[in-house]
């Protein structure tokens, strides 16, 4: 399958809850993120194009008071898990303010999985 992201996404190691505002339920949890739009894994399936306000619980984060974010979204995808007994969501972001960003990015600085390869004293 060809990739068709416009932005590369972010792995995130947050507990992070997302939920269907209107909604009002569960609707997993953020397995990653970028400026453009977000997988989350739940054990509850959605139409795709499906258009939905997420509600993302916020982890904690120096310099943000905010404690939910709010997007409205479209599911652009939905695929099961690795896991049989979950499902992935990608969601595409319809319009994400300014401020939204700078939350966005707040939370990749501090949250995102890196894969850097650890850096070990050489043996002389």
């Amino acid at each position: 399958m060809t990739e068709r992201r416009k932005e590369q996404r972010k792995n995130l190691m947050a507990y992070t809850q997302v939920f269907d505002l209107y909604g009002g339920y569960l609707l997993g949890y953020l397995g990653d993120l970028s400026l453009l739009g977000a997988m989350v894994i739940g054990d509850k399936s959605i139409a795709e194009n499906a258009e939905v306000t997420l509600a993302i619980e916020l982890p904690e984060m120096k310099n943000i008071d905010a404690s939910r974010i709010t997007l409205p979204a479209r599911a652009a995808w939905v695929r099961p898990d690795i896991s049989p007994e979950f499902v992935n969501i990608g969601f595409e972001f319809k319009e994400v303010t300014p401020e939204q960003k700078e939350i966005i990015n707040a939370i990749i600085a501090s949250y995102e999985f890196r894969r850097d390869t650890p850096k070990h004293p050489t043996d002389k």
